[in-house]
């Protein structure tokens, strides 16, 4: 069984992934994507990205970090690999599945799902950049509007060399939008033998072993299920559902608030609180009454105000 903390951009950033690896359970955590052009990126660039770099690829917990590469530009992204990996990613992770227009118009991310060929380019640039000891893996959806090419795609990254295959298990068509259709990962395991890690809605142990008997494999990525309840990994390992203390849950946001109050302007601070309560809440009762006490709230003091209260 492996299980990884999932890249979400705006969410998941370096602070969140402190918070979250110290609660244990994971292998390896992927870092948001860099979004490769025509040009090599200077250490700055992934420091930013990436800051666990500048502490041997690793969060404060010990948990290996691999850094997410976007982009179909050959020679840099094989380039850019190999910055990421001198530098000390754990490996190298290839953004496939990113549903974002704006990504996807600059062809990048889930649009490249229209074309395997590519899919293949990409993977292969990377992979022949790298040494064999180092992983590669990528992260797709299940297709672009449709299915129609999904095997076409993940028979592509894997005669490209990837040695792991994400898929979250929805199109870019179908967005975030329920369910998560973790038979069409069945489908896909069948179909290489490369090991396939499955992300979408797990959200608890009940969703873990559904989508175990749906896909086809142990191994599976989380991401806004690890938002909305911390000790999922741990819970998933130890196959045993437990109630984390709400005490334990408004420490870790007061550590939050703490951390991002000295790198971002107030108010994406105070976003960032409400977006991760909002999340807590669907699965904390406790965090629905803080969820109505911050939500319209804008002033930073007070924000912080009401976050030491919530301890107390």
């Amino acid at each position: 069984m492996r299980i990884v903390l999932a890249p979400m951009e705006g969410l998941a950033d370096v602070h969140l992934r402190r918070l979250l690896t110290v609660q244990g359970g994971f292998d390896w955590v992927v870092s948001e994507f860099l979004r490769v052009v025509d040009r090599p990126y200077p250490d700055h660039v992934f420091h930013t990205l990436c800051p666990e770099l500048m502490q041997g690829g690793r969060t404060a917990a010990g948990t290996p970090v691999r850094v997410q590469l976007l982009g179909n530009h050959l020679e840099s992204m094989a380039i850019n690999a190999q910055r990421a990996v001198a530098l000390g990613s754990y490996g190298i992770d290839i953004n496939f599945g990113c549903p974002s227009k704006t990504v996807n118009r600059s062809m990048g991310g889930a649009v490249l799902l229209k074309e395997p060929d590519t899919l293949y380019r990409v993977v292969s640039a990377v992979r022949a950049a790298l040494p064999k000891t180092v992983v590669v893996s990528a992260k797709m959806r299940l297709g672009f509007d449709d299915t129609g090419l999904m095997l076409a795609n993940a028979a592509a990254i894997e005669a490209a060399g990837a040695d792991e295959l994400t898929v979250h298990a929805r199109t870019r068509l179908q967005g975030y939008a329920p369910p998560a259709h973790w038979h069409e990962l069945g489908r896909i395991r069948a179909h290489i033998r490369i090991p396939l890690i499955a992300n979408g809605d797990i959200c608890s142990i009940d969703d873990y072993h559904r989508c175990v008997a749906a896909a086809g494999t142990v191994d599976v990525m989380l991401g806004r299920g690890a938002i909305k309840l911390p000790t999922l990994a741990n819970q998933i390992r130890a196959n045993q559902s437990t109630v984390m203390p709400w005490s334990t849950i408004t420490a870790m946001l007061n550590s939050f608030w703490h951390e991002i109050s000295q790198v971002l302007p107030p108010r994406d601070c105070v976003g960032r609180v409400k977006q991760w309560v909002n999340y807590l809440r669907q699965q904390h009762p406790e965090a629905e009454m803080l969820w109505r006490t911050i939500r319209e709230e804008k002033n930073s003091h007070t924000m912080q105000a009401l976050l030491a209260a919530s301890i107390q």
